[in-house]
């Protein structure tokens, strides 16, 4: 058993954090901005309820955090009353984030002057996945920092990889998101087209997810898709952040993103029709204009 902090306490890091705590069997400190979240996670799961994140990583092995940017994840760890303050020499930052690239590496520079080990690593699986305990996580930093956090993380992942150096699971999440935003429309697409055509869907889906066409996105989204159903996860809002994300990187890199970009925009349009908290299947609604059903 290990004695870990936890920030942040969003869609994603309110069930992760109860994994680690049944599931892993750890003594869990929880930190949240919003205090009543932090409380309610404790009435649920037991553990502890910090003030600051100092005070919730004060002796601990580990510090987790799943906040929602690269200014938040700044304020938990190096701000005034942040991690960073007490972490203990030797304990390891694992970041569950999804921000850029450079605040990764930033962090992981300021870790290693303060005698700690830090590891960038993004999660994909949404916000099902996070309730299963079955995330994948890309991991990027040291291969001895990763291997004490791998243990942990396993309480709420299925998958766990070390991608490379600080940034490297950032990376891999940006082209994890890359990936996604190009299967949705496709799939939305290739729905849209059958449902005007005449075709019945559902034996569609079933013949041609036994080929090529196959995807996880098809598998578990198309129904709902075909529904006009958009209340399954990961909102368009979230995914438009991440992609501004891997675009930002793509500049400096010389990637060439030309369908991502043009899905962003699809997805912007998906926001002037108010679904901005709809999931990101819900590109389907803008080739017809329909809104998700009650």
């Amino acid at each position: 058993m290990a004695k870990v902090a936890w920030l942040g306490l969003g869609v994603m890091g309110y069930p992760m954090a109860g994994h680690l705590k049944v599931r892993g069997g750890h003594d869990v400190v929880v930190y949240n901005r919003t205090a009543a979240k932090a409380e309610k996670w404790k009435e649920q799961f037991g553990g502890e309820v910090a003030a600051t994140p100092a005070e919730a990583a004060r002796g601990c092995d580990a510090v987790f955090a799943c906040v929602g940017n690269d200014d938040d994840l700044r304020s938990v760890t190096t701000g005034a009353g942040g991690a960073f303050e007490t972490m203990r020499a030797g304990s390891v930052f694992i970041d569950h984030t999804t921000a850029s690239a450079k605040v990764a590496r930033e962090l992981s520079a300021v870790a290693e002057g303060r005698g700690l080990k830090s590891l960038d690593c993004p999660v994909s699986g949404g916000q099902a996945g996070a309730e299963g305990g079955i995330l994948t996580v890309m991991a990027g930093g040291d291969a001895d920092a990763f291997a004490t956090a791998e243990p942990l993380i396993k309480s709420f992942a299925r998958t766990a990889r070390l991608m490379g150096p600080s940034g490297s699971g950032q990376l891999a999440k940006m082209a994890n998101q890359i990936a996604i935003a190009g299967l949705v429309q496709g799939l939305s697409e290739s729905i849209h087209f059958a449902e005007c055509a005449g075709l019945d869907v559902e034996a569609l889906i079933a013949t041609i997810s036994k080929g090529a066409a196959q995807s996880w996105q098809m598998d578990n989204r198309w129904k709902t898709m075909h529904e006009r159903k958009f209340d399954f996860g990961f909102a368009v809002d979230w995914m438009r952040k991440d992609l501004a994300i891997c675009f930002d990187e793509a500049a400096s890199n010389g990637a060439d993103l030309t369908v991502a970009k043009l899905v962003d925009q699809f997805y912007g349009e998906v926001q002037e029709m108010g679904g901005r908290r709809w999931d990101t299947s819900s590109l389907i609604a803008r080739l017809q204009q329909k809104k998700p059903q009650d």
